[in-house]
């Protein structure tokens, strides 16, 4: 498993809501590679919740399309936008029973059309919901130039880093 870097945080103005450690009302997202996979671990709090003592569905929408943009980044290795979210909503996330587990790969490409299949799991590894997510992609030209996609190496860290 290797820990991802989020290579946007030298960004002047950046804030997003998903992965910015500095937002402090964001979800504070970070990331691992695992094989095929990107995976975060995220821990609900009470302010993100819906029903009471329930994870807020818009939330978990978010969550997974979160974790799915961080999937084109790494394994198609462009940036996009999403273009279609197929949520299903199978059980209830509790948000005072522990950490959640996110984990994505991306199921296939349709020319510049990516799709992400996401599952979103309890502490006890229950699946609570899955998604499918597609993106559009833009080249990798245009990528770096409007959305200011880096070099993919910056994705990495170095051996013995631990950011």
């Amino acid at each position: 498993m290797k820990n991802l870097r989020n290579p946007f945080i030298s960004l002047e103005g950046y804030n997003c809501f998903g992965c910015s450690p500095g937002n402090p009302a964001g979800l504070h997202l970070t990331f691992t590679e695992d094989g095929d996979e990107i995976v975060s671990h995220w821990n609900p709090e009470k302010n993100f919740q819906g029903y009471f003592n329930v994870l807020h569905g818009g939330i978990q929408a978010t969550l997974m399309d979160e974790i799915a943009i961080w999937t084109v980044y790494v394994k198609v290795k462009t940036a996009g936008f999403t273009s279609k979210a197929d949520i299903r909503y199978l059980k209830p996330v509790g948000i005072d029973q522990g950490p959640l587990t996110l984990r994505a790969r991306l199921k296939q490409m349709r020319r510049n059309l990516a799709d992400v299949e996401v599952s979103l799991f309890d502490r006890n590894n229950t699946l609570c919901a899955t998604g499918l997510m597609t993106f559009f992609t833009f080249p990798p030209g245009k990528s770096k130039e409007t959305m200011y996609y880096p070099d993919h190496s910056r994705f990495y860290t170095e051996p013995g880093e631990t950011d």
